[in-house]
């Protein structure tokens, strides 16, 4: 079976701006420096704890725990009162189409917590989709390849046909660690200049054109 392993954050769904205002908000409340938007969109698809590290350089461990507990409890309060994470357009078609193959499966590869990312799949009502969700919970932090390896086991599937989709250079990179080919999506977090550089095969700049790219690398 031949596998497409989806990020959610940036690919999926559109989380940008809820991102930027929940670490706006949580490092406000707790008295730290606000970092800059680029610096905020370039920790997506990343854990938490890692990712407030980047954003809190030279905080200690006590005041990164702070942090992650804040901006955890602000993002759920945000995520839960109402849907801040729309999916983008075309992507219930496309994952319809997928699925009517044959011989294709999908799965979700996410810096989400468990929890988090089947909440957002569920309420799209997409998760039926996926064969698996792999999150930090239970593999180690993008880029480490892990996650698609624990794909692709539950998948049935090799590395010669397996495609990641994602947004980011984690991703990229992520899919680059395990072996497999790589498709980079123009309307997430990271511009295609650096998922290029950072190992996608092509650039996608709309839904409708990701069957036919996955044809591309995979083969039909």
């Amino acid at each position: 079976m031949k596998l497409a392993v989806f990020d959610v954050d940036g690919t999926l769904v559109d989380s940008v701006a809820l991102l930027v205002e929940t670490i706006t908000v949580s490092f406000t409340a707790l008295g730290q420096a606000v970092p800059e938007e680029a610096l905020m969109r370039s920790i997506s698809g990343l854990n938490l704890e890692r990712a407030i590290s980047i954003l809190a350089p030279g905080a200690d461990a006590e005041r990164l725990a702070a942090l992650a507990a804040e901006y955890r409890r602000e993002y759920l309060a945000r995520a839960t009162a109402e849907m801040r994470e729309p999916l983008f357009p075309g992507t219930e078609a496309a994952l319809a189409t997928l699925a009517a193959r044959d011989d294709m499966l999908m799965a979700v590869a996410t810096g989400k917590a468990l929890r988090g990312a089947n909440r957002i799949l569920q309420a799209h009502a997409i998760d039926t989709y996926f064969t698996s969700v792999q999150t930090p919970d239970h593999n180690p932090s993008k880029p480490h390849p892990d996650m698609i390896f624990a794909a692709m086991k539950t998948a049935g599937s090799d590395r010669a046909g397996t495609v990641m989709i994602g947004d980011t250079n984690h991703d990229m990179e992520m899919a680059r660690a395990a072996g497999v080919r790589a498709i980079g999506v123009s309307w997430g977090y990271h511009l295609p200049a650096d998922l290029l550089k950072a190992g996608a095969d092509i650039i996608i700049d709309d839904y409708n054109d990701l069957p036919g790219a996955i044809d591309t690398l995979l083969g039909t």
